[in-house]
């Protein structure tokens, strides 16, 4: 069985997941209005991980959350540099200099069956080494007109096999694609 790699994350209507700045206040103030009980599937896809690959950027936004949002779920933090992770925080959060396909490739011989890669950058990253599997993107209806893409540049396209699509009455469209 390999190894399956997705992408699950929100993006504006023209692409961006974050402003300028890294602020998401309007993908903050858009889940106002989703209604009590539904997590646009995402309870369900993160019980199917084993490991969570995220940007140091991410991280560091995810802290500003409060509490912990990924319970006992393996976290790896990839970034140049050493991180002191807080106390608080559980035993199961590691921090990775490696490139991507070197990741992969270690948590593929230690068992990993599913991994999630969040944060633009990381995403990208990932994208690039080709080893991202299904993209999971859900829609969010605001033109922010410009931020943090969550697609950069490509050395070369990278075709899509449209899985699903589903448009929720609160106005958010979720997009699924397997990388081809």
């Amino acid at each position: 069985m390999s190894t399956k790699v997705s992408v699950f994350i929100a993006t504006s209507l023209d692409g961006f997941i974050a402003r300028t700045n890294g602020d998401i206040d309007w993908l903050n103030e858009a889940n106002a209005a989703v209604p009590e009980g539904e997590d646009c599937g995402y309870q369900a896809f993160m019980a199917s991980v084993d490991v969570l690959v995220m940007g140091r950027k991410t991280y560091e936004q995810v802290l500003s959350f409060g509490a912990w949002p990924y319970g006992q779920t393996r976290v790896i933090v990839l970034s140049r540099t050493p991180i002191q992770f807080p106390d608080a925080l559980p035993a199961c959060i590691t921090h990775s200099a490696d490139p991507p396909l070197m990741l992969y490739n270690r948590l593929v011989q230690e068992g990993a069956q599913h991994l999630y890669i969040d944060g633009g950058a990381t995403i990208q990253r990932f994208l690039a080494a080709g080893l991202i599997d299904e993209l999971t993107i859900t829609v969010i209806p605001i033109l922010l007109g410009e931020g943090i893409p969550l697609f950069g540049s490509l050395a070369k396209e990278i075709p899509l096999t449209h899985l699903s699509s589903y448009s929720y009455d609160f106005g958010f469209v979720q997009l699924k694609y397997a990388v081809s």
